[in-house]
């Protein structure tokens, strides 16, 4: 049984290079269950913003979007299919 689902994850970064630093790492560890990624930066604001199309587990997109909220500075909204 296919227990896979697609969501659109939205996160919202400050523009602290430590921090940038940190979701990318976290990005790296989960790309194989990210489709498509498009950032833009605002630097001139003091944050970015990253747009995630994701598939995986219930557990899966989860575990990346817990991992990205733990990190100080960043926000994290995620939509999932049923």
């Amino acid at each position: 049984m296919d227990n896979k689902r697609i969501a659109v994850v939205g996160i919202v970064i400050s523009s602290q290079e430590q921090v940038v630093s940190k979701v990318n790492d976290v990005l790296s560890r989960h790309a194989i269950n990210i489709v498509g990624r498009m950032g833009v930066p605002k630097p001139e604001k003091g944050f970015s913003v990253i747009a995630l199309i994701v598939e995986g587990t219930t557990d899966e997109i989860g575990a990346l979007t817990g991992k990205l909220g733990n990190i100080k500075g960043v926000k994290v909204k995620s939509a999932v299919t049923s």
